[in-house]
């Protein structure tokens, strides 16, 4: 997964989420998280790890969705910090952690708090 560009703020997360979904890039998508992240996803379920994560987003991305959204300024605390994109009906809230080289990594990741 090193080919895929590192997020050097917590906000290019959400950037690189959508540009790699739309393209998608399954890989670049599980690149953006940490090996044992959380997600929230599919409605209703808790998927753990990167291999889990990964068989999630084959099946998501097989449908073809559109990603639109605008990532909003994250609340940061030390290595950590709480990211958000908007869109259209809804919004996500995600914990990202830095990473030792610098970079960002969700570690906890609820894609859409309204459902």
């Amino acid at each position: 997964m090193s080919e895929h560009q590192g997020a050097d703020q917590p906000e290019d997360l959400g950037r690189l989420f959508m540009a790699r979904g739309n393209a998608g890039d399954v890989d670049g998508l599980v690149a953006l998280y940490e090996p044992n992240a959380l997600l929230a996803f599919p409605l209703g379920k808790i998927t753990i790890g990167r291999q889990a994560i990964r068989r999630v987003y084959e099946k998501f991305l097989a449908t073809k969705p559109k990603f639109q959204g605008v990532a909003q300024p994250a609340l940061r605390n030390g290595d950590f910090a709480l990211t958000s994109t908007r869109f259209s009906g809804g919004a996500t809230a995600e914990v990202a952690h830095r990473q030792s080289d610098g970079t960002w990594l969700w570690l906890i990741d609820q894609p859409n708090v309204l459902k």
